[in-house]
């Protein structure tokens, strides 16, 4: 029997988790399985629990008002500690690049444990874009014994930077398994507005801290001006928790008539509302990897991404957070059919829905 810990904070460590903690709990004969979250994110984050029914063994609840990266960093090192040494799991698992992510692998290095990173080896080369995502990614990569990148790009980053094959293994991304499981339940919105929608819909999110202060207004700047051209099209806009974000959204797009400034939403209305949207414009990583399999183009408000390969395959597009640039890529995309097209039928280059069954096959092999 492997005794297996997987380890998130996060809403999109959990959307990306969920089917891997389901993949392995379905093989009682051969994993003993355990979740523990930090809820470095608390309201999100149970929300995904409630969506994929998990319920946490652990939960270190170590969300603060204002808490910076130190905090999250010492924060899960110290409550996760005796947790991993009362398990003695065979392996931890971690995703991604949140802090809690480095936190948790960093600790089980020290008791000496295996870690298994899932979307493993993506790579800007600019340690301050996106901060802090991408040194937590790459620090992760060097306490990691299973390697589990999504694509062979990433693959090639790991090669170059050293690590061994025979540790590494290609699985496709998680998040397209778990689109594919929510996109398949039948679906109303709650809200009436929602439900009864049509036409035109640009789906908005938009909450990195590297952009944070003036690239966020004129990424504000850039909404408002797209509203005021097209009449006809509704902005949506689910506007993250942090204050950073919630002042300048607030200040410029507030009281547009076709601007609805919504709270976040639980993952569910979200898939669907991408399934409903026109097109998509947002700095989240994980959407550019679901909304291609929509066929929704994708305009990323970001200066780098660590993942070319949408770029590459013609499912998204990196403009920045210019306001001129964003609004003339949007434009464009709203009034050239041809050019919308070519977008929005590229094939998605993320995976196929399998990688949790892939993750569980490598892990019961070699552990």
């Amino acid at each position: 029997m492997r005794k297996i810990l997987t380890i998130f904070g996060t809403r999109p460590e959990a959307i990306k988790l969920a089917p891997v903690v389901k993949k392995i709990s379905s093989f009682p004969q051969v994993f003993s399985s355990r979740v523990c979250v930090t809820a470095q994110h608390r309201e999100m984050l149970d929300q995904v629990l409630n969506i994929f029914d998990i319920t946490p063994d652990y939960d270190l609840n170590i969300m603060k008002k204002a808490q910076s990266l130190t905090d999250i960093n010492v924060n899960v090192m110290k409550k996760l500690t005796p947790i991993l040494e009362k398990e003695r799991p065979d392996v931890v698992i971690v995703q991604g690049d949140t802090t809690t992510t480095f936190a948790a692998a960093l600790c089980a290095f020290s008791l000496r444990m295996a870690v298994a990173h899932v979307e493993a080896g993506l790579r800007t080369y600019d340690k301050f874009s996106p901060f802090p995502e991408e040194m937590n990614r790459k620090l992760t990569s060097c306490l990691t014994d299973f390697h589990f990148p999504p694509t062979q790009w990433s693959k090639q980053c790991l090669l170059k930077e050293g690590f061994p094959e025979d540790r590494i293994w290609v699985t496709g991304n998680t998040v397209i398994d778990a689109l594919l499981d929510v996109t398949s339940r039948p679906y109303r919105f709650t809200d009436p507005r929602l439900e009864e929608l049509s036409g035109r819909i640009i789906l908005v999110t938009a909450h990195r801290r590297e952009s944070f202060g003036k690239p966020f207004e004129d990424l504000c700047n850039a909404l408002k001006k797209i509203a005021l051209e097209f009449k006809d099209a509704t902005v949506i806009y689910p506007v993250h928790l942090n204050p950073n974000v919630r002042k300048p959204v607030q200040s410029i797009l507030q009281g547009i008539p076709n601007v609805w400034l919504t709270e976040p939403m639980e993952y569910e209305p979200f898939v669907h509302l991408m399934k409903k949207s026109t097109l998509i414009l947002t700095d989240s990583g994980g959407i550019q990897e679901e909304a291609p399999s929509l066929g929704k183009p994708v305009l990323v408000m970001r200066e780098k991404t660590e993942r070319p390969e949408g770029i590459e395959a013609g499912t998204v597009r990196l403009v920045g957070t210019d306001t001129e640039t964003i609004f003339k890529n949007t434009r464009s995309l709203l009034t050239d059919s041809a050019e919308y097209e070519r977008m929005s039928k590229a094939v998605n280059p993320y995976g196929d829905g399998h990688a949790s069954e892939r993750i569980a096959e490598v892990l019961e092999k070699h552990l």
